[in-house]
């Protein structure tokens, strides 16, 4: 299995685990092309839970050939959104030469989009000290970010929140996750972050 395959399977091993039923069909495709021997199939079915049998199976698949992450890809009909989101998160790594893996992939339709004020609560839990040229990047005044602050003096969440809305509603359909992304950049925020915030 190519590297590559192997990597996105370790990064999405327990989510994998609760989100898969593999006993079904799953193992009995893997078996039909050939990917999982009779023994591998019975060692997987004889695991006590749903989710212990999901971990063998993501134990014995790296080591059964080229094919193996494709036709698994393959035996996911009925899980559609897994497949969808390993399919996605594979064609956002960068290839040999394209990029350093700290490159951040975030589709055209999530850069467009305005967040939400739930996504926006995340983002301010994760700016930290930083919010302040942040929010002067995304064009608040100095005075706009004294009455953030004066008005939640204990609560640097509160404060940070209220900025990231008042920009969102001045900005309207503007205020897009692109322009988050360049705001953050500008101070030195690595855009990852944004990942699970935006989930």
């Amino acid at each position: 299995m190519d590297k590559r395959h192997k990597e996105l399977l370790r990064k999405h091993r327990l989510w994998l685990s609760e989100q898969l039923l593999v006993s079904e069909t799953i193992v009995q495709f893997l078996y039909q092309e050939d990917i999982l021997t009779q023994v591998q199939v019975e060692e997987i079915e004889c695991q006590s839970s749903s989710k212990q049998r999901v971990l063998k199976l993501l134990d014995i698949l790296p080591v059964r050939g080229p094919r193996a992450f494709q036709v698994f890809l393959q035996s996911l009909d009925e899980f559609s959104w897994v497949r969808d989101t390993l399919q996605r998160d594979l064609d956002c790594q960068p290839g040999p030469g394209l990029g350093s893996a700290d490159d951040v992939c975030i589709s055209e339709h999530t850069l467009q989009r305005v967040p939400t004020d739930r996504q926006l609560s995340r983002i301010a839990d994760l700016l930290g000290g930083q919010w302040e040229a942040v929010l002067l990047d995304l064009e608040l005044t100095t005075e706009d970010l004294y009455r953030c602050r004066a008005d939640h003096q204990l609560d640097m969440h509160g404060a940070v929140l209220e900025g990231l809305v008042q920009w969102k509603r001045a900005q309207g359909k503007k205020a897009t996750v692109q322009r988050l992304i360049k705001s953050l950049e500008a101070a030195d925020i690595h855009t990852s972050m944004l990942l699970d915030a935006l989930h």
